[in-house]
């Protein structure tokens, strides 16, 4: 324990199950107990189990690297001979350990706990909640929908969300770097969630211009979408509200929906995907509005965005709350929630019903996109990451089930002034149920304005979060990847990226741009994100090992996750994606949107958005095993096997785990 730094020991002379010191590094034994050596000669126990082994990832060295800290300049040299001397470990050197010390020094981190969780909450509770999760849950069974949803939040959707915010805490990189340290073939993974989010940045936000111009158009003593008197409306429109008896027939088009389709969006001037027609600066500048939003709340990191989020996280649930206790006092509203809740349980037979809820519950919390990966990673590292993922999980799903009520009371009222059924009213799905159905009911409610402004910017604030997060996790994952590029430049890129994602919207801000939306909705993100987290979960679990991902998150929470979690991680997740990918892709959707049916060449463009982000993992497993010397054994070996040390806190010293 005292030999010098410049000992010439080899490590062959270790006896089995001890650790073994080379130039004053330690070199551990597969069976061993994992040291770390401060000031060069004194070996204390890893923080991991308090006397009892605890491994280091593989088995390979625990090293020293706080170097300059504790006054000895020349550490990183003499790690990077020792190491370079030792088959048994793979790491950077020189430039590259320098780049690794720096990223974890200069790391920010959450200014609080409550600024993760509300910036996690934000992310997963977004535009869908409000909208897709009432109209499904409707449409395949009501409250036997319950029972689906549940099952696969339990085995699915959770301990995907779980395994994410642990990787980013433990490994503390971005989407793409991360994968040096887990598994480094599939860090084409990161690249296809780069491009996954740039797709999702491109029409998300378009739809928060739509409602960005209803709130701006909510400033009038009377709602324009109120009358039949406007420059816009045709000689359909009906307006059953009006005092005077009106009949409802076939072709009656009520006031909102012209509003919608012939003022915001303008669809009666493009003839479809073939043609799109002209932009419009109305939405151009809404976009442009809220791009710049955006850019002045992420542009200095977490520390900016985590005070941002307190205001777009928290406004939603005050405005549902106002909303719910309003519709609850509306005629007719029982009828809408008997119809939200009655159970039909013969939909549990169908194999669609349970795809849906699958896939609901994936998408509604969010694995997948690099957010979770990024926002967990400016944690500390003994952060219990563990309950995070419980409660933010349990609130997304709660906060989709209230928001049923909010929608079908409403529902309920309009289905009783119509005097027609809820299923009726109810046909509308996606953004239209809000801008028409729901922005038709609270025209005709009292104090029509005030439930306007507050109801269209809450569909603002609920957006607003999950653009934060959907670019952080691009921009987390590029600043690490090129850290000597962009690391003092963050506000330069963060520029650069808004203006590509503005310039990217455009296609969707023309006459046509609702059919780009649609388009993009289904196919550039559903099957693609699938994909990565299968890819994700099956290198996680097999590759990297469940054995050495467990004892990541023991290091961390000081407690090994049990038999339920792993068995989720090696088999029923997969099997869960795995399931849900391969319905999708066995029954495309087929795409409509008001009277304009999708041709079928859009379903071959939208597969080939779909797989232009894809194609970058075995294009990267590819170059990999091309750009690796040695046999074609030797190549999968180095390039399976993590190749970047992990930096582990102990007090003032900072600990490799390999």
């Amino acid at each position: 324990e005292t030999e010098p730094l410049t000992s010439k020991k080899d490590v062959s002379d270790c006896n089995e199950g001890e650790d073994c010191k080379e130039n004053g590094l330690l070199v551990r034994n597969p069976k061993s107990a994992s040291h770390i050596v401060e000031d060069g000669n004194k070996v204390h126990p890893s923080q991991g189990d308090k006397g009892e082994a605890a491994q280091i990832s593989n088995g390979f060295s625990g090293v020293q690297s706080s170097g300059p800290r504790n006054g000895m300049g020349e550490v990183e040299d003499a790690q990077c001979t020792a190491l370079a001397a030792t088959t048994t470990t793979s790491t950077t050197c020189g430039a590259e350990g320098q780049q690794q010390l720096m990223e974890l020094e200069d790391r920010e981190t959450w200014s609080k706990k409550i600024d993760f969780l509300l910036s996690v909450i934000g992310y997963a509770v977004d535009l869908g909640n409000v909208w897709r999760f009432p109209y499904i849950c409707y449409q395949n069974g009501g409250g036997a929908f319950l029972i689906p949803y549940t099952i696969m939040a339990i085995f699915g959707g959770i301990p995907l969300f779980y395994m994410e915010l642990a990787l980013g805490q433990y490994h503390r990189n971005g989407c793409i770097s991360i994968w040096r340290k887990i598994c480094p073939i599939f860090k084409g993974i990161g690249f296809a969630i780069c491009v996954i989010d740039l797709y999702v940045a491109s029409y998300y936000n378009t739809i928060m211009a739509w409602a960005f111009y209803y709130l701006v158009s909510s400033f009038t003593a009377e709602l324009p979408w109120t009358s039949c008197t406007n420059a816009w409306n045709t000689g359909n429109c009906t307006n059953y509200f009006s005092k005077d008896n009106v009949s409802w027939s076939l072709h009656s088009i009520s006031p909102a929906e012209e509003f919608y389709t012939r003022q915001v969006l303008q669809v009666h001037r493009s003839n479809g995907l073939d043609d799109l027609g002209g932009i419009s600066w109305q939405l151009t500048l809404c976009l442009l509005l809220i791009f710049t939003i955006v850019y002045f709340s992420i542009w200095k990191g977490v520390k900016t965005s985590g005070k941002v989020v307190w205001v777009t996280a928290t406004f939603p649930y005050i405005i549902l709350f106002i909303l719910l206790v309003r519709g609850a006092t509306l005629p007719g509203a029982w009828r809408g929630v008997l119809y939200y809740l009655k159970p039909d349980w013969q939909k549990l037979l169908a194999t669609e019903v349970w795809v849906d809820a699958a896939a609901q519950i994936f998408f509604s919390l969010g694995p997948g996109f690099g957010v979770l990966l990024a926002y967990a990673s400016y944690n500390k590292f003994h952060n219990n990451c563990y309950q995070d993922a419980l409660v933010t999980s349990t609130v997304n799903c709660v906060t989709s089930f209230v928001s049923g009520f909010v929608i079908f009371t409403v529902l309920g009222y309009m289905a009783e002034m119509r005097k027609e059924d809820v299923s009726e009213v109810a046909k509308d799905a996606g953004p239209s149920l809000l801008f028409i159905t729901y922005a038709e009911a609270i025209a005709n409610m009292p104090a029509s304005t005030f439930f306007a402004i507050i109801f269209f910017l809450m569909l603002l604030t609920l957006g607003l979060d999950s653009t934060f997060a959907g670019l952080e996790g691009v921009i987390t994952g590029v600043l690490d990847e090129f850290p000597h590029v962009w690391s003092k430049r963050r506000e330069l890129f963060v520029l650069g990226l808004t203006i590509i994602c503005f310039l990217g919207s455009l296609a969707t801000l023309t006459f046509g741009g609702a059919y780009v939306v649609k388009l993009f909705e289904e196919y550039a993100t559903g099957p693609a994100v699938l994909t990565v987290v299968f890819l994700e979960a099956v290198a996680v679990a097999w590759f990297y090992g469940i054995t050495q991902f467990c004892n990541d998150v023991k290091e961390m929470l000081g407690f090994t996750p049990g038999w339920y979690w792993r068995v989720c991680w090696v088999a029923i997740s997969p099997i869960f994606l795995l399931f849900v990918t391969c319905s999708f892709l066995s029954n495309p959707p087929e795409l409509r949107l008001f009277d304009y049916h999708y041709p079928y060449w859009t379903t071959v463009v939208g597969y080939c958005i779909g797989t232009s982000s894809v194609i970058c993992i075995p294009i990267y497993m590819v170059y990999r095993l091309i750009v690796t010397p040695g046999t074609l054994k030797e190549r999968i070996l180095k390039s399976i096997t993590p190749e970047t040390a992990t930096e582990i806190p102990f007090g003032d010293i900072r600990m490799n785990a390999v």
